[in-house]
C-alpha cells in the first residue's frame, strides 16, 4: 500500500509497529514524533521512520493512517488535538493502548469531525523499552485486539488489518467493554497481585533481616511484573478501575475460602485446589502470546571461577544469539556451581541458546517457564 503513516509515540510498541508497517509496504512513508526528540532522531538514524514531524499537527495532517502509541492519559489529550485539526477525511486513527472503553469514548470527538476511530491493543511486549528495542516480529503470532464501534464500516477495519499486516499477529474484534474485562483477568489484575505480594514482603522484612536475601531467587520471578513502570500502571488502573474493583471483590473471597480450609485443616480440599490450579495453568497454551510478555529464561549451573560469565555469552555471541537480560541466583556460600540465568527475546533464542551452550561446554541447563 502507498501512503502515508504517522506515528505518535517512538517507543517500543510505536517504533516495532513502524518497523512492520516498513517491511510489508515499501512505498508507504513512515512519519515519526516522540514527545522526547532524541527519540525521534533516533528512530530515523536507525531506519525505523523516514521522517521525523516536530509537532502532531505536522506530522497529522497529510497521513492515511495515523498510531497513537502511547500512554493511555495522553492518548486521551492527543486524540482531542487531533479532533481541532483539518485531517485527511479518509484518515484511520488507531491506538495501541491497554484500556479501551474510555479511549473509544473520548473518539467520538473523531467522529463528530467525520474521521474513523478504531481502537487497537497488540498484546505484546518485552524486557527492554524504547525505540532501540524495535523489532519487526515483536507482535508475530501475538494477539492484536481491535475495538470497532458498531457505526465502522468493516472496509474500514479490513484496511486497517492490512495496513499491519507485517506484524503477523492474530487479529481479533471485541467491544471495548469486552476487551478491557479481558486485559483486566489476564494482564491489569496479575499486576496489581503481584505489586501486593512485593509489598507485604516489604513490610515483613521490616522484622525478619533474612526475607530480601531469601526472595532474590524465585521470588523475583513470580513477581517480575511488578517492575513495570509505576506512571503507566497507575493510569491503566484508572482507566479500568470499575473491572478491576470487581475482581479485587472476587479475589477477596478467593482467599476467604483458602483461609477457611486452612481453619480447618482440610487436606483434602487444599489438595483438589493446588491440582485443579495445576490442571487449568499446564492446560493453557504454551506458544501462544498472552497479555503479558513471556520470559524466556534457560538455567545454567555454572562453576565459581574468573570468567566463566564471559565464556558463557561468548558461546552465544558467536551464534548470533540475542540476551535480554542475566543474572546469578543467590547459592549457598559453600557450593561451587551457581545459578546463571539467561532470559532471551523468542523461544527459538532460548532453544538455540540451550543446544549452544550443550555443545559448546559441560555446564548443565534447565528450562524456565
Amino acid at each position: 500500500m502507498k501512503g502515508r503513516v504517522f506515528v505518535i509515540g517512538l517507543g517500543l510498541i510505536g517504533g516495532s509497529l513502524a518497523l512492520c508497517i516498513k517491511k510489508e509496504h515499501k512505498e508507504a512513508i513512515i512519519i515519526g514524533y516522540d514527545i522526547h526528540q532524541e527519540q525521534a532522531r533516533l528512530a530515523k538514524m536507525l531506519g525505523v521512520i523516514d521522517e521525523v514531524a516536530d509537532h502532531i499537527a505536522e506530522g497529522a495532517a497529510s497521513a492515511d493512517l495515523i498510531i497513537i502509541s502511547a500512554p493511555v492519559i495522553e492518548t486521551e489529550a492527543i486524540i482531542h488535538l487531533l479532533s481541532e485539526q483539518l485531517l485527511n477525511p479518509e484518515v484511520i486513527i488507531t491506538d495501541t493502548g491497554s484500556t479501551k472503553s474510555k479511549i473509544v469514548e473520548i473518539a467520538a470527538t473523531l467522529r463528530k469531525r467525520g474521521y474513523t476511530f478504531i481502537g487497537g491493543h497488540p498484546m505484546a511486549g518485552s524486557h527492554k523499552s524504547g525505540v532501540s528495542a524495535a523489532k519487526e516480529f515483536l507482535f508475530e503470532n501475538a494477539f492484536y485486539l481491535l475495538t470497532p464501534e458498531d457505526h465502522i464500516e468493516n472496509s474500514k477495519v479490513e484496511q486497517l488489518k492490512s495496513w499491519l499486516k507485517g506484524t503477523n499477529a492474530k487479529f481479533l474484534s471485541v467491544t471495548p467493554s469486552t476487551h478491557d474485562y479481558l486485559t483486566g483477568v489476564v494482564s491489569h489484575f496479575p499486576h496489581i497481585i503481584a505489586a501486593s505480594i512485593v509489598r507485604q514482603t516489604e513490610r515483613l522484612s521490616e522484622d525478619e533481616s533474612l526475607i530480601p536475601r531469601l526472595a532474590a531467587g524465585g521470588f523475583r520471578d513470580i513477581t517480575r511484573i511488578a517492575s513495570s513502570s509505576p506512571e503507566m500502571w497507575k493510569d491503566i488502573l484508572l482507566h479500568n478501575r470499575e473491572v478491576l474493583i470487581d475482581l479485587i471483590d472476587k479475589w477477596k473471597e478467593e482467599m476467604d475460602s483458602v483461609k477457611v480450609l486452612l481453619e480447618q485443616e482440610n487436606s483434602g480440599e487444599i489438595f483438589r485446589y493446588f491440582q485443579q490450579a495445576k490442571q487449568y495453568r499446564d492446560g493453557l497454551p504454551v506458544r501462544e502470546k498472552g497479555a503479558i510478555p513471556s520470559f524466556y529464561d534457560l538455567y545454567v549451573d555454572v562453576p565459581d571461577y574468573p570468567g566463566v560469565i564471559s565464556e558463557i555469552t561468548g558461546y552465544l555471541a558467536k551464534e548470533n544469539i540475542s540476551i535480554t537480560n542475566i543474572r546469578i541466583l543467590e547459592t549457598r556460600e559453600d557450593e561451587i556451581y551457581g545459578v546463571l540465568v539467561i532470559s532471551f527475546q523468542t523461544e527459538e533464542d532460548r532453544q538455540r541458546a540451550e543446544k549452544c551452550i550443550h555443545i559448546c561446554s559441560s555446564y548443565a541447563t534447565s528450562i524456565g517457564t
